[in-house]
């Protein structure tokens, strides 16, 4: 007999996690960043007492590396305790950064954290915390680091229950972004009868891939670079006797990584624009709610300023006193990214028969043509790329190449053959 129950989804802890390159950032900045995956840890915990559910399922990275740290581990095991000490189970598989092969502590954990293994797919009986049995969960975790089999085809669900969870930290659909552990498709899931809810990990961004069966990465629970922005949590999944499926997701980061954008359009003055920027840091800043923000800023548009941005000590000037105000607010600015351009007509200049003329009409054809454009800047480069140092920065930025170069180039070139760039 079916029966209404509630659980939390959640994945990639990373308990741990470093932060590195924020040696300017003031020092309990940098302390509260090391200490933010504990924070969501506890967050999680308190959440899934507040919100009384029956269970927690983690899909896989609760730790940040294999050789986990022993201060990880046993905070880990604190919090584990709390949920057992409210009647809360939690079903866990390790994945990809977190192995079982791994060096760990042998601690004592309470009975009711169930850790799959990594020898076969298991079953395992969730329960409302008044001993009602609400589904099946099933798992398998890591034995190492690369697993590239497709573990999906190994799941089956068994008999016994009114609805069936699987957990796996797996890449579905070829997501570019992240390694392409235990692969499958969103059809061999789908497609997988028997099952409601596939519980993913890995993927750090959160999807709802599909809907009845729901298939879902709830995303990491804490932010931990530049490119992990926006709201970091887990899923509360409530499930209806009749079988009916509601997601909502609660946020647990504890220090956020943002993104704006200020356009220099019609501003006429740094102090103007140290303003705009004050105002995007505080309209950033109001739904925090206690966290931190990690904030990224850029300029952009065309305007009169580019010429000034134009020279790098400009941009640091007034990154600096933003940090110098980012220390108030809980809001720090560590970029400020120029992205402005001149207010050149470039059509007039593509029109012209000159110098200038020809490079515009060059530089579109080469934006036009990715191949050509690559060819073209390789050959530009090839001196340099034989340069210990400077050789080795440019593999590392070569994946740039296509778009932002060409467009940085073409405005500082084309700039300065109209002395908007020079000073004249």
């Amino acid at each position: 007999m079916a029966v209404p129950f509630r659980f939390i989804h959640a994945a990639d802890l990373h308990l741990d996690s470093p932060f590195r390159g924020l040696a300017k950032a003031p020092e309990a900045l940098r302390e509260r960043l090391v200490e933010s995956t504990f924070a969501a840890m506890r967050q999680l915990t308190d959440t899934a007492i507040a919100e009384k559910v029956d269970f927690l399922v983690l899909a896989g990275d609760l730790f940040d590396a294999a050789d986990r740290s022993l201060r990880a581990q046993l905070r880990l095991a604190r919090e584990w305790e709390r949920l057992a000490e409210h009647g809360i189970a939690v079903f866990v598989i390790h994945g990809n950064h977190d192995p079982l092969s791994g060096a760990r502590v042998d601690l004592k954990l309470p009975s009711s954290v169930h850790i799959f293994s990594a020898d076969q797919i298991e079953s395992k009986p969730a329960y409302r915390r008044d001993g009602e049995l609400a589904a099946f969960v099933y798992g398998i975790s890591y034995g190492s680091r690369s697993v590239t089999d497709n573990l999906a085809l190994r799941y089956r669900a068994m008999p016994g229950a009114p609805f069936h969870i699987a957990m796996l930290h797996g890449n579905v659909g070829g997501d570019n972004g992240h390694d392409p552990y235990a692969p499958c498709t969103l059809d061999e899931l789908t497609g997988n009868a028997g099952f409601h809810y596939w519980a993913l990990g890995h993927i750090h961004h959160r999807k709802v891939l599909h809907k009845y069966p729901h298939v879902v990465y709830p995303g990491n629970t804490q932010g931990r670079n530049p490119r992990e922005t926006g709201q970091k949590g887990c899923y509360l999944v409530d499930v209806t006797a009749a079988g009916a499926v509601d997601l909502q997701f609660m946020p647990l980061d504890d220090v956020r990584w943002l993104e704006d954008q200020v356009s220099i359009a019609a501003i006429q003055s740094e102090h103007e624009l140290l303003q705009q920027l004050e105002s995007a840091m505080t309209r950033l800043g109001m739904d925090l709610e206690g966290r931190f923000a990690m904030v990224r800023l850029e300029l952009a548009g065309r305007g009169p300023l580019h010429r000034r941005l134009s020279e790098p000590q400009a941009v640091a000037a007034l990154l600096e006193q933003l940090q110098e105000l980012g220390e108030e607010r809980m809001t720090w600015v560590y970029a400020l990214d120029n992205r402005t351009a001149s207010e050149l007509d470039w059509e007039e200049i593509a029109a012209e028969d000159s110098f200038a003329g020809e490079l515009c009409r060059l530089s579109a054809k080469l934006a036009a043509g990715e191949e050509s454009w690559e060819a073209f800047a390789k050959e530009a480069v090839h001196a340099m790329a034989g340069h210990q140092k400077l050789g080795k920065l440019l593999r590392s930025k070569w994946e740039e190449l296509p778009e932002q170069w060409l467009e940085r180039s073409r405005e500082h070139v084309l700039g300065l053959i109209a002395g908007e760039g020079n000073g004249q």
